[in-house]
């Protein structure tokens, strides 16, 4: 990080580079040494380049015009003199950095406007010059690249975590208006990461880490497969030095032994294509360190058994010689059953497309084909960058962009529907998942989806509302829970209901960051509008024990008491009182201020009983130590942030805490009409015999009731103790309920279990 930041008055805007030149000859001298950039398969993790401007220049000549190259050296000017005394944890100056950065994107050919902001995207964070400043001196395009790259370090945050959540939200947003965004961070990575061994171990580590769960996988979900690899090599070799080196030394080692198979490989397929009349060029494919390390872990292969799969690319000319040359492939080799995708006819999410197949070659070894036309196989090293690479190609890419697009504002999407930054990372991360499933809406439209994502995941990539509303699916014309995982192939219909709703219980098996970020922001939005109608109540009966009504109270009373508690509204107030993070008696004696007399003298009317109607959703949930029941006494208790729980009256538990804290306890009553299913327990006390739970079980059914739970104790040989969690509807199908179970003529004794109660109690006394 910089020494010193100059303020934006020292900036020097006819700085020469000729400054750069000596900075950079005393940074070697310092270092001892320098190992220019290798390829992007080198055997060893890059070095650090020793990168100039001049040779950025040179590179730019071929294809940036005369003005727009004068563009790039203003802003290399700016940058270069904002950076002014500046160095890097390597000690080289800072200004290497971003021209390192301004390399990567002229390697993607990249316009005027990203070289720009790759030579200036820093200087916000680092040099104290304003987005503004910026804007009058670059445009406005380029201040909002930089400013889009930007991090959030003048906030304030909880945490590490979080601010790297909220600064990936801050990126979410503007790359999502235009993609060149993320393209100059993912430079800006790939140069942090080439240079990480200047770093302490422990932040080594962490950007290490963050590379391979966040970056890696954008670089891969746009196509840049090449910048995807290196990312992976990279981090790997910082996150796990020892594997790394150990991984590495072993490929070295057998690399010698494979290239007598790959060399008659090679020849068969080359003369056998040829004698075909297809032209073609043939290119080996090694694995990288990080890719043989994962499929280990993955599949729990061993070192031997994952180098013993080689590789190879075949490259011709159209899309029907794709075609031909699989079938040339599979008359000089057999292939292996279930391993050949066809990535050309349906194309990955991101725009990749090739044949795949696997075939059996020389010595019993497996060997794995890529095929593919000089323009996929483009779009499959540079992804979403051959825009800007190959403008010839025009079909192919449009698709391309148009899904890229489409990916971008689903990402949107999801950081709108987020709670916080914790779960927006969460939501990204699935979204990122790289294994794809295939499947097809019934009028044949192509979906892509995560592996193992469910029915669920398909609703809500269809349409949000969709996914509200689901309540089973049609999968190969056969109906099917929501949870079933799909498969390649799968044709999927969804089944709505006009009332149904997400259900919290989906999120446990929800694979696509969509539909979590949209099932959460449902149950949010839910809970508070429940809350609300809650707090109303509460608020009401507190008002009446006062003597007065809420219809009385003035609004300008509301308006001042939204401004004493610094609330947006009077919605807030009452989701407040609902959730129990304000006390109704507190919030009614606040509005009362001026609507009671004077002198206090208003007679107290005596205060109703809350209305439980078994609808109030999210904001209010039974006790489980009492499980209370309709027709049960209750009592109520506001928790802070989890809304009204119900408690029986002589609940222990409840009488204490209500001596203890009085202020947060209302009283209940269950209205006439009452909606829903309630849980009890019930002990059971049975002989011991085969097919007794069967016949209670059966029973509990004949009763309409649900069995939610149920454990199996034995008392004695001749005697078992059954506990059950049921179902009912209120204290009368409780009684009718267990008149049935008493009798079956193995069932001896039958007791609702309530805190503080013997189990053995007597039913009939109970209920």
């Amino acid at each position: 990080m910089a020494a010193s930041n100059p303020a934006p008055s020292d900036v020097t805007p006819g700085y020469s580079p000729g400054g750069l030149a000596r900075r950079a000859a005393e940074a070697l001298r310092r270092a001892g040494k320098a190992v220019w950039r290798g390829d992007a398969q080198a055997e060893e993790p890059r070095s650090p380049a020793v990168v100039s401007f001049a040779a950025l220049t040179e590179r730019l000549k071929g294809y940036l015009s005369h003005a727009d190259l004068q563009k790039v050296k203003e802003a290399y000017r700016f940058s270069d003199a904002a950076h002014l005394g500046q160095f890097r944890k390597s000690g080289e100056p800072y200004i290497t950095h971003p021209i390192a950065v301004a390399e990567t994107l002229a390697e993607w050919k990249l316009d005027a406007a990203a070289i720009q902001a790759a030579l200036l995207h820093d200087v916000l964070e680092d040099s104290g010059i304003s987005k503004q400043e910026l804007a009058a001196k670059f445009g406005p395009v380029v201040a909002e690249l930089v400013d889009g790259v930007s991090k959030l370090d003048r906030l304030r945050f909880d945490s590490t975590e979080q601010q790297q959540a909220e600064s990936f939200r801050k990126m979410l947003l503007a790359m999502a208006r235009d993609v060149r965004v993320i393209l100059i961070k993912l430079a800006d990575r790939l140069h942090n990461v080439r240079t990480l061994d200047a770093m302490e171990p422990e932040k080594r580590r962490r950007i290490a880490r963050e590379t391979l769960e966040i970056y890696a996988p954008i670089a891969h979900r746009l196509g840049l497969n090449a910048l995807y690899r290196e990312l992976q090599e990279q981090s790997f070799a910082r996150l796990h030095p020892l594997r790394y080196r150990t991984l590495q030394k072993a490929v070295l080692a057998a690399r010698g032994n494979r290239r007598e198979v790959l060399g008659k490989i090679y020849e068969t397929v080359r003369k056998g294509l040829a004698n075909a009349k297809i032209k073609a060029e043939i290119q080996g494919r090694e694995k990288t360190i990080y890719g043989i390390y994962r499929k280990m872990v993955e599949k729990h292969l061993s070192f031997s058994e994952v180098l013993d799969i080689y590789g190879l690319r075949v490259v011709v000319p159209t899309r029907s010689d794709c075609y031909l040359a699989l079938g040339v492939l599979h008359s000089l080799f057999k292939p292996v059953p279930g391993r050949f995708k066809d990535y050309i006819a349906i194309p990955k999410v991101n725009g990749y497309q090739s044949l795949h197949t696997t075939v059996i070659g020389p010595y019993g070894m497996p060997v794995e084909f890529q095929i593919r036309t000089p323009e996929m196989h483009h779009v499959a090293e540079s992804g979403v960058a051959a825009h800007w690479l190959y403008k010839e190609d025009d079909t192919s890419l449009s698709e391309l962009q148009s899904r890229t697009h489409q990916w971008l504002q689903s990402l949107l999407e999801i950081q709108s529907q987020s709670g916080d930054s914790a779960e927006l990372m969460e939501n990204i991360k699935v979204d990122l998942f790289p294994d794809k499933v295939y499947v097809f809406t019934p009028k044949g439209k192509i979906v892509s989806l995560p592996r193992a994502a469910t029915a669920v995941d398909f609703a809500y990539s269809i349409h949000t509302d969709v996914g509200n509303r689901c309540v089973a699916a049609r999968i190969n014309g056969e109906v099917q829970p929501l949870r079933t995982e799909l498969r390649n192939g799968d044709v999927v219909e969804i089944i709505t209901g006009p009332v149904a709703r997400p259900n919290p219980s989906w999120l446990s098996f929800v694979r696509t960051g969509r539909a979590r970020a949209e099932i959460r922001h449902f149950l949010r939005r839910m809970k508070r509008e429940e809350s609300i109608a809650l707090g109303e109540s509460l608020l009401s009966q507190a008002a009446r024990q006062l003597g007065i009504a809420l219809a009385e109270i003035p609004p300008e009373r509301w308006d001042a008491l939204v401004r004493e508690a610094q609330a947006k509204d009077r919605e807030e107030i009452l989701a407040d009182i609902g959730l129990g993070r304000r006390l109704a008696a507190v919030v009614a004696r606040q509005l009362a201020l001026g609507v009671l007399p004077p002198d206090g003298s208003a007679l107290a009317r005596s205060a109703a009983p809350v209305i439980i109607r078994g609808t109030e959703g999210m904001a209010l949930q039974m006790a489980n130590c009492c499980t209370p029941i309709p027709g049960d006494d209750i009592v109520g208790h506001m928790r802070k942030d989890q809304g009204l729980a119900v408690h029986q009256t002589d609940c222990p538990y409840a009488q204490r805490a209500r001596r203890a804290d009085p202020e947060r306890w209302v009283d209940l009553q269950w209205a006439d009409e009452i909606a829903g299913s309630y849980a009890v327990n019930l002990n059971v006390s049975a002989a011991n015999e085969r097919g007794v739970l069967g016949r209670i079980a059966v029973a509990l059914a004949e009763a309409d009731s649900n069995i939610l739970s149920v454990h199996l104790e034995d008392d004695n040989a001749e005697q078992a103790l059954i506990h059950f969690k049921l179902q009912v509807k209120d204290r009368q199908h409780l009684a009718r309920l267990i008149r049935t179970l008493r009798r079956i003529k193995q069932v001896s004794r039958v007791t609702r279990v309530r805190a503080g109660r013997a189990s053995g109690e007597d039913a009939d006394a109970r209920v």
